[in-house]
């Protein structure tokens, strides 16, 4: 998962991004290490935080925009 890389990339830290999205840094941290993997849920929170696709965030594609 590229959570860690675009995280980094738009400057937020773990602390900022786990208050917007309503959970822990511990939370973030482990999705980030792969220690857990979130759920569906957690998944369309974080690529609708950082408005990018699921596949996108799940390397699946390298085209991190939303298709319409």
């Amino acid at each position: 998962m590229r959570l860690k890389e675009i995280r980094k990339s738009r400057g937020i830290s773990q602390l900022k991004m786990a208050f917007d999205l309503n959970t822990n840094q511990n939370t973030i941290s482990r999705y980030e290490t792969g220690e857990r993997e979130p759920g569906i849920t957690e998944l369309i929170k974080i690529a609708d935080y950082f408005n990018i696709s699921i596949d996108y965030l799940l390397e699946r594609t390298d085209n991190p925009k939303l298709q319409k």
